[in-house]
């Protein structure tokens, strides 16, 4: 059996409320087990109460910083400090740093270079640069079920965008039969975009999200599911059609092939031959139907 990882939870009291206490550890224990729970805060203060009825409850040790001086925030260098401590420790497998302020990005930056498995954790306000720091983060509204704020471009990614990384990895990356096993399709996305997580899209499962795209196709091979690019018949009818026109223009020395791709794609940008189901281009046309190489010219063949 494998060991858990263990984690320790460090909150930054002053830019995240005390509401989301309950949504941030139960998040971390699909991860693993929380060995430490810290919230950091000037426990003086009166805006404080409402986290040390929250810390109680909790088991979380808060941790006394006061502000020296006015207009700072006293709770990053005492969050930074322990952290280092805490890794320099051996005794966990990763960090859970929550908060919405950018000036622990550099902080997420090392303790990675560490070997350590970074979440992130914040209010939609969160800058990326402390987002994508982090091996993933969650967004604490979307956590809770609340309604989203601030919803826009830059905080989460658009689904065009999605889309195009979805099929770019599948090409990249997919077997001989050009398919990818939904897991690894999952954890790809998430390494490129580490605040990806299908809730920020109202779905529960990446399946049910990933369905949303007209241009996957699904199967299933005993618990797994398999993704693929979906065929569309009328494109490759679009294809046959563009490439006839333009090796006939080359007469009866045929067309470039070379030359024959790259006009293809000025005019139809989304062509991959991965789609169809080849790695190069040269074999994608010796296996049409009224095509022929010879000598790296494209020919219309008379059979």
């Amino acid at each position: 059996m494998d060991k858990e990882m263990r984690y320790a939870v460090l909150i930054d009291a002053d830019n995240v409320a005390a509401k989301y206490t309950t949504y941030i550890l139960d998040e971390v224990s699909n991860y693993g087990v929380v060995t430490y729970k810290r919230v950091y805060s000037d426990w003086t203060r009166p805006n404080a109460a409402s986290w040390k009825a929250m810390a109680l409850e909790n088991a979380i040790t808060p941790i006394q910083q006061y502000s020296y001086t006015t207009g700072k925030n006293a709770t990053d260098s005492a969050m930074i400090i322990d952290a280092m401590d805490i890794l320099y420790s051996n005794n966990v497998d990763g960090f859970c740093i929550v908060s919405s302020d950018s000036d622990f990005t550099r902080l997420c930056i090392r303790l990675r270079e560490s070997g350590m498995h970074v979440i992130g954790m914040g209010e939609q306000k969160t800058p990326r640069p402390f987002s994508t720091a982090c091996n993933a983060f969650k967004y604490l509204e979307i956590l809770a079920d609340e309604e989203l704020r601030n919803n826009d471009s830059e905080t989460i990614v658009d689904l065009q965008t999605l889309e195009e990384a979805i099929i770019r990895i599948i090409s990249e990356n997919a077997n001989a039969q050009d398919e990818i096993n939904i897991g690894e399709l999952g954890s790809r996305l998430q390494n490129r975009y580490p605040d990806f997580d299908v809730r920020n899209y109202g779905y529960s499962k990446l399946s049910q999200f990933l369905k949303r795209f007209s241009s996957l196709s699904f199967r299933q091979v005993g618990s797994s599911i398999i993704v693929s690019q979906k065929t569309d018949n009328t494109d490759l009818e679009k294809v046959l059609a563009i490439l006839e026109k333009i090796v006939r223009t080359g007469g009866s020395k045929g067309y470039n092939l070379g030359e024959l791709k790259k006009q293809l794609c000025a005019k139809m940008p989304a062509f991959n031959v991965k789609t169809y189901g080849y790695s190069k281009f040269s074999r994608f046309v010796e296996n049409l139907s009224g095509f022929k190489i010879k000598n790296n010219m494209v020919l219309i063949s008379n059979k």
